[in-house]
């Protein structure tokens, strides 16, 4: 028996004592995929090579070499940093993260032939493939405006982009074995005081009506909705806000996405968790550390991604919620950050479900004085010991090791990309 193991067993002991079965909760980790966002690896420029610059309120700050500048060297990345995490993983992709254009094809007209190696590499490596449609860095993202835009010619842009995402999920469902999640965000918003609200929201509507007419396999593709709070240029109004997603979902039966950098800083998402799942049905996260607003830090096992991981261990049933990363900085290095956002996700799972059920117990007696102080000794439990016995199971070296591997990966492969 190695130190890690024993340590592992006398967690298992400590644990036991609290009504809790940590072998149980090894296994159990293994239960929650983890979507990789392959967006922060090319800094969300995508490669269509077409001169479009970010728009749409992405900021992405920094200038750490060895950004990626085709998805061959974005795979490359992701390849290098899941072999440094534990666990099963999605990679999530965004509509101008292509593999190759074709002549006179814009987005409204991409197929799977623009994504094509992608969907070979994900099936070589039986990783599942998610999709987001990118309505925005276009030139008809017009005055900030896509599906919601009073120009019909515009809107039906956007509703083919939109269609032609779908499809190509349907395709990486096929071609992975894996359902694919479609998520839709749209920048849609005015940075001062509108005078009409209400005819961007029903266009808005409409447009994803459209979008959605399409019929797609459920058993393939899971449709989502993504709410914004405010975007940088939209500050006054944003079209697609939680009130109207929130709606929109639960009216067409689609899951609905809760970004933790969308909603107001003294927002809690990880408290939206139950209700919606009490009353309405899927719920797609991207697990984001906002630092004063929506500025898409990478996340850390803060109080808040904590909150968040027990809200999903409770809430979790099967199918219901799905876990993707969303963050981008270009300040550090961009492997490093999959890599640290991942882990310390899982870590927060672990610690939910090595949570002690003496505190249900105490909260079922009403007893909320032992309660509170049974939550706050839990905080001191061994859940460490379990994880790294957890990490070592999965073969995954210390942090240590790790960074000594990106520091290699840096020097062989990053730096030489000019």
């Amino acid at each position: 028996m190695n130190k890690t193991e024993e340590m592992f067993r006398n967690a298992c002991e400590v644990y036991r004592e609290y009504g809790v079965d940590a072998v149980q909760a090894v296994k159990a980790m293994d239960a929650f995929p983890i979507t990789l966002n392959a967006w922060q690896g090319d800094d969300v420029q995508g490669f269509e090579n077409t001169g479009h610059s970010l728009t749409g309120g992405c900021q992405v700050t920094g200038s750490y070499p060895g950004c990626a500048r085709n998805s061959a060297e974005l795979r490359d990345d992701l390849d290098f940093a899941m072999k440094l995490l534990p666990g099963p993983h999605k990679v999530g992709l965004q509509g101008h993260e292509v593999d190759r254009m074709f002549p006179g094809r814009d987005r409204d007209a991409f197929d799977i032939d623009n994504f094509s190696d992608w969907a070979a590499w994900g099936a070589d490596r039986k990783i599942g493939l998610d999709m987001a449609p990118a309505f925005y860095s276009h030139p008809k993202l017009d005055h900030g405006l896509s599906l919601s835009h009073p120009d019909k010619a515009i809107r039906d842009f956007w509703i083919g982009h939109g269609q032609a995402m779908r499809r190509v999920a349907a395709a990486f469902a096929k071609s992975t074995g894996q359902k694919s999640v479609c998520n839709f965000w749209a920048p849609d918003g005015f940075k001062d005081t509108p005078a009409d609200r209400l005819s961007p929201r029903r266009r808005l509507a409409e447009s994803l009506d459209a979008i959605f007419a399409e019929a797609v396999d459920d058993n393939q593709v899971l449709d989502a909705v993504e709410s914004k709070l405010f975007g940088i240029g939209t500050e006054s109004s944003t079209v697609g806000s939680h009130d109207f997603y929130l709606r929109y979902a639960a009216l067409r039966d689609k899951a609905i996405c809760l970004d933790m950098g969308h909603f107001h800083p003294t927002e809690s998402v990880a408290e939206k968790l139950s209700a919606i799942v009490a009353l309405q049905g899927k719920i797609l996260l991207h697990v984001s550390r906002g630092v004063r607003w929506d500025s898409d830090h990478v996340i850390v096992l803060n109080d808040e991604l904590q909150f968040l991981a027990r809200e999903i261990v409770r809430c979790f049933g099967g199918d219901n919620i799905f876990i993707a990363l969303d963050f981008f900085d270009a300040s550090i290095n961009r492997t490093a950050a999959w890599i640290t956002g991942s882990l310390a996700m899982r870590k927060a799972l672990m610690i939910a479900l090595l949570e002690p059920r003496t505190i249900d117990d105490a909260e079922i007696e009403w007893n909320f004085t032992a309660r509170l102080l049974r939550q706050e000794e839990a905080k001191s439990l061994p859940w460490a010991a379990v994880w790294q016995y957890y990490r070592e199971l999965h073969g995954i070296p210390s942090d240590t090791q790790i960074l000594g591997a990106i520091g290699e990966y840096e020097r062989k492969t990053l730096f030489k990309r000019g």
